[in-house]
C-alpha cells in the first residue's frame, strides 16, 4: 500500500433516525424508536477508511455545541485525526433527522447542513500544505463551487469525489477535469452528465475529464470507464439490510484500491465486495467490515 495518510474534506453530521410502531398520524406524537448515530458523507468514508486500515484524517467543521463533543469522541476513538477540523464561532454540527414509518421507509427527513457553508476557499488554503501532503484526497458534495474549483486547482494530491445527491452534484462539475475518480449514483451522474443510462454516463465523464469513474446502480452493480475502456460488472451475492451506506463505503474502497496500486477492474470488484458488505447490517456503518472480510467475500464471488 502506498505509505501515508488520506485526507478527508466533508460533512460530519449527527444522524437521529425515528421509526414509528404503527402508521404516522401527522401533527400528534407518535410512539416509536428513536436511535442517534455519527454520520455525514465525509465522516462515513473515513469511518470505513479505517476499517479498511487506512490512516484517516479529515478537514471538517464543527459547532459549538454538545454534539460537536460527540464527533470528536467518536472520531478518537476510531483513529481519525481531527487536527485539522474547526469550530464555529455560533455554528450548528451538521444533523439529519429521518422519520421513518413502521415498515422502515422514509416518510420524512430533514438535513442541517448549513455550517458547511463556511468551508471556504481561505479556510481550505490554510490546510492546503497538510492536503497536498496526502496519498489522497477525498471530498464530497457539500463543498461549495468555489471551493471544489480551489482543492481542483491548488490541490498536488490526487483527488477523489462523492457528489453526495442530485442537488449537491453539480457542485462538483468545476473540478470534473482534475479529478482521479469519481463515484456517483445512477442519478448523480445523470445529473452530472445528463445520461440516465449508468454506463453512458461514465463514459461521458470520463470524456468530461475524469480519470476514473464508476457508478454505483444499486443491486445491479457498477458501470465504470477510464482511459482504458468502459463496462459493467454485476454485484456479488448480498443480504441486503440497509442500502443506506453502500456508496460511502465504495468511496472508501475506490481509495484503498488506488493505494494498494490496482488495476481498474480489480478496484471495481473490491469496491463491490465493501459495499455488499456494508449494506448486510442495519446501521450506516458494518462494523464488522475489514479486509480479511472483504477477501472472503471476493473469494466466494469468484467461485
Amino acid at each position: 500500500m502506498r505509505r501515508g495518510y488520506v485526507a478527508v474534506v466533508g460533512a460530519v453530521n449527527v444522524d437521529i433516525w425515528g421509526r414509528s410502531r404503527a402508521g404516522l398520524i401527522a401533527g400528534d406524537s407518535n410512539p416509536g424508536e428513536v436511535r442517534l448515530s455519527m454520520g455525514g458523507v465525509g465522516r462515513n468514508i473515513a469511518h470505513n477508511l479505517r476499517l479498511l486500515d487506512v490512516p484517516v484524517g479529515m478537514l471538517t467543521l464543527l459547532g459549538e455545541d454538545a454534539w460537536a463533543a460527540q464527533v470528536e469522541a467518536s472520531c478518537r476513538a476510531l483513529g481519525i485525526d481531527l487536527s485539522h477540523a474547526r469550530r464555529v464561532p455560533g455554528g450548528r454540527t451538521g444533523a439529519y433527522l429521518c422519520i421513518a414509518g413502521p415498515d422502515g421507509d422514509m416518510a420524512l427527513a430533514l438535513c442541517d447542513t448549513d455550517i458547511a457553508e463556511a468551508l471556504t476557499p481561505a479556510t481550505l488554503a490554510a490546510h492546503l500544505d497538510w492536503l497536498n501532503a496526502a496519498a489522497a484526497v477525498v471530498f464530497d458534495g457539500n463543498l461549495s463551487e468555489e471551493s471544489a474549483a480551489y482543492l481542483a486547482e491548488r490541490c498536488t494530491a490526487p483527488l477523489f469525489a462523492d457528489p453526495v445527491s442530485v442537488r449537491k452534484a453539480p457542485h462538483l462539475l468545476p473540478a470534473l477535469g482534475w479529478l482521479h475518480t469519481l463515484k456517483p449514483n445512477r442519478l448523480e451522474a445523470e445529473a452530472l452528465s445528463g445520461e440516465s443510462d449508468p454506463l453512458q454516463a461514465a463514459e461521458a465523464l470520463h470524456r468530461m475529464g475524469v480519470g476514473l469513474v464508476c457508478v454505483s446502480d444499486g443491486a445491479r452493480g457498477l458501470a465504470w470507464a477510464d482511459g482504458r475502456g468502459s463496462g459493467r460488472i454485476p454485484c456479488p451475492p448480498t443480504r441486503l439490510v440497509n442500502a443506506t451506506g453502500g456508496g460511502d463505503a465504495m468511496m472508501a474502497a475506490l481509495v484503498r484500491a488506488y493505494l494498494d496500486g490496482m488495476d481498474t477492474q480489480r478496484a471495481a470488484r473490491f469496491a463491490l465486495a465493501v459495499s455488499s458488505l456494508a449494506v448486510e447490517r442495519a446501521g450506516t456503518i458494518n462494523t464488522d467490515l475489514n479486509l480479511q472480510a472483504v477477501r472472503a467475500r471476493l473469494a466466494a464471488w469468484n467461485t
